[in-house]
């Protein structure tokens, strides 16, 4: 640990980055401040990112690194650097790129589950950023509960007629690619869901609204419907009827990544109330001068910490393959509602600036509300962790 000193707000904070992680930032960080934050305000007003920054990071390098070079990848799977690219976003205050969803959620699915053909048709152009993803699971009638899902695909001898509606998906305005959760078998209970993937321009496949959120407004958010939408049986990903398994296998990696951006999210929180409580005077010195506010804030560095030093845990055990789903979960709910609490105090702080669209803390605020209930609610996480613990 080393002294806080002029231009760095709190002391070095733990990590388990090498240089070439190091050296990824900063192209990340390179690529945001060129191409993401002159932009982002007009994307918030529009409720879209261009697809042009897509392309760009792209040929940045910032998509899919974990794609097998023979599909246009880095071939590089260590989600440490899917870390240092959440804490640029969260630096930069760019919350509207779904870069995450796409790299570290949908991707995945398609190089795990995907045949030789299906990877060489869809993987080069998602890693270019050509082809944007999303994954449809929340349907208006079910949400954290995924047996309970309507949307149906029938067979039809050389492809399934998909029926039903989803909404809250991330990506969906752009999407190219929508990994549908769909109903196979109505009969078969879990082992009757699979994973079918639709590709824009698919007869009866419609976008609705993109949704009017409290938060994220610059990220496209979606209602899909699917009406007799003929989907070829190439587009089944992975076995049929084995979509719940897969849905579970994969959803750690979903929470860690969701917790991966609470943990970046709540040091740019702490770095935004340090820089705002020694500069803002209020009777003839610093706000950070007044005990409650210097404990406030001493409790907000400790508890990032702690943050910090389990997340980089959860990374390690997920790159070694050692993370479980209650730790996944565990990681899920905890890093998140202390987001929640900590950009809550940030905004208490900065008093009626933090009401105020103009100070980043505001935006944070907003944009930090979903964090505890998408990839499954804080109840759901504690839930999860209770039967694991045999309860």
């Amino acid at each position: 640990m080393t002294a806080p000193t002029k231009g760095k707000p709190v002391p070095d904070r733990p990590s388990i980055l090498e240089q070439e992680h190091e050296d990824f930032r900063a192209t990340a960080r390179a690529f945001f401040e060129r191409s993401v934050v002159p932009f982002h305000d007009q994307w918030e007003k529009d409720g879209v990112v261009d697809r042009d920054v897509w392309l760009e990071a792209g040929k940045a390098g910032l998509l899919c690194f974990d794609v097998e070079e023979e599909y246009g990848g880095a071939g590089i799977k260590d989600f440490r650097y899917n870390m240092v690219l959440a804490e640029e976003a969260a630096r930069a205050g760019a919350s509207g790129p779904g870069f995450a969803v796409h790299t570290d959620i949908i991707v995945p699915y398609i190089s795990s589950l995907g045949t030789p053909s299906q990877k060489a048709r869809w993987l080069p152009g998602l890693v270019s950023g050509e082809l944007i993803s999303a994954i449809a699971m929340t349907e208006p009638g079910a949400g954290s509960d995924l047996q309970g899902i309507r949307t149906s695909a029938v067979d039809a001898g050389d492809h399934f007629v998909l029926n039903g509606s989803k909404t809250f998906i991330s990506n969906g305005i752009l999407s190219d690619l929508v990994i549908v959760v769909a109903r196979t078998d109505p009969d078969a209970g879990h082992q009757g869901i699979s994973l079918l993937v639709v590709e824009r321009g698919m007869e009866g496949f419609e976008r609705g609204r993109n949704l009017d959120k409290m938060g994220l407004h610059a990220q496209d958010t979606a209602e899909l419907s699917f009406t007799d939408v003929r989907v070829p049986k190439e587009n089944v990903l992975g076995e049929l009827g084995s979509g719940f398994v897969s849905l579970m296998q994969n959803l750690p990696q979903e929470r860690i990544s969701i917790g991966v951006i609470a943990v970046a999210a709540i040091e740019h929180v702490l770095d935004l109330c340090l820089s705002y409580a020694k500069e803002r005077e209020a009777f003839g010195k610093p706000i950070g001068k007044f005990q409650h506010n210097r404990f406030l804030l001493a409790e907000m560095a400790t508890e990032a910490h702690i943050a910090r030093v389990f997340i980089n845990d959860c990374v390690l055990q997920l790159n070694a393959g050692t993370v479980d789903t209650a730790l996944a979960s565990m990681a899920k709910w905890w890093t998140t509602e202390l987001q929640k609490r900590c950009v809550d105090a940030g905004v208490q702080l900065h008093g009626g600036y933090g009401y105020m669209n103009e100070y980043p803390i505001s935006k944070a605020y907003t944009d930090s509300r979903i964090q505890t209930i998408y990839g499954g609610t804080t109840e759901i996480q504690k839930e999860i962790i209770g039967r694991m613990l045999g309860l």
